[in-house]
């Protein structure tokens, strides 16, 4: 019987990361499909007596609540009938148009029912949705969110590690807890961290939202985003509370002085089996219009936790992109989602990531966790720690903005201990658990919560219980932090109290600038209308971001070196034409003067030598020569077979690369090329040597065995450049090939 045949291909293909993943077909009648279900309404809209009667193709008598909610406070009436009578595809080529104001987009869609909506996002594809988030984004310059959690709950970490997230450029940070009980410390070790490393920083606390609420009455968290929203009322149910009770919510955190947005997503309705046929999308524009109807200045969205499941699913990351971009078409805060891991593949979360980054959302993550993976409490986000270099350098690749900035080690060590130090003292103060010298030194160079020692858990839940339990607040920590000789961090959270009295940061968008200064869609709008206009990154923004701690100064590669202390190389006059059985090794201008090592640092003198004794095996004379003339390699090796007896020349850079050369053959033919100089060694040129003197002798040599490294030149081609600019600096047009004396020291 025949085995099946397989391809090795393939069976490689299987095991890569994107293969990990599960992939599935659409089934409308479960709500697996991310847009344009069959099951969908198709967009109307009726108004009698300032009052919708009918909409997408419901009659009032047939509304469930979230129906009456939408209509009663979701669509603008006055704007309604005329946007209605739009064309989806005409509203779709809005959304591009930069010459149609943003407010203009926003106006049509404060009048749009969600089935209008979703049909207008099903004529964008991904880069023209692109195009309107640039124009849609509420707020002028985009920023990020910060994830701070750990394992251990230790509060030290915490604080360090909200501090780092600071200096780094975070404008939010949100922790959340393993343990309910441990939110208080929690908050506190969060707060005061941020306020150490970024004055203005918003925090949160991502717990129950009752318990949420207490800790930001208490002055411990300054934002939420806690308030879920689900697009049919099955799910909204065995959720928790209804449209008007979240509005109520809303409205209890305004009143204090908290900002807040909702949280919503594509995929929770078929998660939680109540997808009701409908598409993704269409149950998500549903909970944004909620959003907007309860009064909510921002959403947190974009699949968030169940990420996965529209990503198994066609047009997936495009739905994503369509949630985010309705969000910001309604005049809301774009906080886009990252809760959850999104792929296996590396290559994939970096696709879904860009089409949120490149044209910037108000908070371009929700959240980028500054700790490992590991220590994320939240379920593991789609970037950690880890990532961030690779995070800094996409921005400098590509001249975008999402807040963060690169910092140096020793900044982070500083403030990371500073925060530390911070929280140490607020628990001595306020009589808390002790936080050790232990543990304050181990936070501020910890990697994870493994490195943290471990605390007395049962002790710092009591105390957490007693501090929620008592009248102590804010106010406390900012005494405490005084008492101890933190001025600084104190008057940063007092400020943070302030603020929430003047209440200025419960505008659309806003963050704090380090000055405490509000940026938001009310004094900072996006304004952008094409080229030249809105957000540009540029100034000390492009010069911090461009500013990588590893990026090499050319300077230092252009400087020329001292000779090799190795080799004398003494000129001698003209080089002549050769005869008999011989070999020129032709020498590019900068060898063993200005330079003297190759790519692979191997010093001049001792390839020079390895070649000469390669040559010298086999019983063949050799002569040295010096090209000035130029640097091109296939040059300065035909150079010096043109003046050989037997009219083979060994051609050598100073960086390295080297080849054999024959008389009579085009510059760009030759016999060999060593071209990896990275990956050569002395075996390799004395190898080329002795290959020279065989083809000068009439053999014909095994070619000298070449490791290919795909990876050199992207890891040393800016030190090929600028070891090669020196090379191009020595030439001299003027002098004529010259013969060398060779000495070696």
């Amino acid at each position: 019987m025949k085995t099946e045949m397989r391809s090795k291909r393939f069976e490689r293909l299987r095991q890569r990361d994107i293969n990990k993943e599960v992939f599935v077909s659409e089934m409308p009648e479960l709500g697996l499909i991310v847009m344009d279900s069959p099951g969908d309404p198709k967009p109307s809209l009726e108004i009698r007596d300032g009052r919708i009667t009918e909409m997408d193709g419901r009659a009032e008598a047939e509304f469930d609540a979230i129906d009456r909610f939408i209509a009663k406070h979701g669509i603008n009436l006055t704007h309604a009938p005329d946007a209605m009578a739009m064309g989806s595809l005409e509203i779709a080529r809005m959304l591009v148009d930069i010459h149609v104001p943003q407010r203009r987009v926003m106006q049509v869609f404060s009048g749009l029912t969600p089935a209008m909506i979703a049909e207008v996002m099903s004529h964008l594809n991904v880069v023209e949705m692109m195009m309107a988030m640039q124009k849609m984004r509420q707020r002028k310059r985009p920023y990020d969110q910060a994830h701070v959690t750990n394992w251990k709950e230790n509060p030290a970490l915490v604080a360090a590690d909200a501090a780092e997230a600071g200096l780094r450029g975070f404008a939010e940070g949100e922790t959340t807890v393993r343990v309910a009980r441990m939110a208080p410390f929690s908050a506190l070790a969060l707060l005061v961290g941020a306020q150490v490393g970024r004055p203005g920083m918003m925090t949160q606390i991502s717990c129950e939202e009752a318990l949420n609420l207490r800790l930001a009455m208490k002055g411990l968290a300054t934002y939420a985003e806690t308030l879920s929203v689900y697009g049919t009322i099955p799910s909204f149910l065995d959720g928790d509370d209804t449209p008007w009770s979240k509005g109520i919510l809303a409205s209890a955190y305004a009143s204090r002085g908290i900002k807040s947005r909702f949280t919503s997503g594509s995929g929770s309705e078929a998660l939680m089996g109540y997808g009701m046929g409908f598409s993704m999308l269409y149950l998500e524009i549903r909970c944004l219009l909620m959003v907007k109807g309860a009064g909510s200045q921002g959403v947190q969205n974009g699949s968030i936790s169940c990420i996965a499941l529209p990503e198994s699913l066609p047009n997936g990351v495009r739905g994503v992109m369509a949630e985010n971009l309705v969000a910001a078409a309604l005049g809301l805060e774009v906080a886009s989602g990252n809760d959850a891991m999104s792929s296996h593949s590396q290559m994939r979360k970096t696709a879904k990531l860009m089409l949120q980054m490149l044209p910037g959302t108000d908070f371009v993550t929700s959240g980028h966790s500054v700790m490992p993976r590991k220590d994320n409490l939240f379920g593991g986000g789609n970037f950690d720690a880890e990532d961030m270099d690779d995070w800094l350098v996409i921005q400098r690749d590509m001249q975008v903005d999402t807040g963060l900035k690169p910092v140096r080690e020793a900044e982070v060590l500083a403030v990371r201990r500073h925060a530390a130090k911070a929280i140490q003292a607020v628990f001595r103060e306020m009589d808390f658990p002790a936080i050790t010298e232990a543990e304050v030194e181990a936070a501020t160079t910890a990697f994870s919560s493994d490195d943290m020692p471990d605390r007395e858990s049962i002790a710092d839940l009591a105390a957490a219980d007693a501090f929620l339990d008592s009248d102590l607040t804010a106010l406390d920590v900012v005494a405490a932090l005084a008492r101890a000789g933190f001025e600084d961090v104190a008057e940063n959270v007092l400020e943070m109290q302030r603020q929430r009295v003047l209440g200025d940061y419960l505008h659309t968008s806003a963050v704090f600038d380090e000055d405490f200064n509000v940026q938001s869609a009310v004094n900072t709008p996006n304004d952008y209308r094409g080229p030249g206009t809105g957000y540009r990154v540029e100034g000390k923004v492009w010069d911090d971001i461009r500013a990588l701690p590893q990026a090499i100064d050319p300077h230092a590669l252009v400087e020329d070196e001292a000779p090799d202390p190795g080799l004398d190389l003494a000129p001698i006059g003209p080089a002549a034409a050769g005869d008999g059985a011989e070999v020129v090794v032709a020498l590019g201008p900068a060898f063993a003067s200005v330079m003297n090592k190759t790519l692979a640092g191997l010093s001049h003198a001792e390839v020079l030598r390895a070649i000469l004794d390669g040559i010298a095996a086999e019983g063949v004379a050799w002569r040295v020569v010096k090209v000035w003339h130029g640097a091109d390699l296939a040059d300065i090796g035909l150079s010096g077979a043109r003046l050989c007896g037997s009219g083979i020349g060994i051609g050598l850079q100073s960086k390295g690369t080297a080849l054999i050369h024959k008389k009579g053959l085009a510059p760009l033919n030759n016999l060999e090329l060593l071209s990896m100089a990275p990956n050569l060694t002395l075996d390799s040129y004395f190898a080329l040597g002795r290959n020279a003197a065989c083809y000068a002798t009439g053999r014909a040599p095994a070619p000298v065995p070449m490791k290919v490294d795909n990876m050199a030149r992207l890891r040393l081609i800016v030190h090929t450049t600028l070891l090669h600019h020196r090379e191009v600096r020595q030439i001299d047009k003027a002098r004529s090939v010259e013969e060398m004396k060779v000495t070696f020291r």
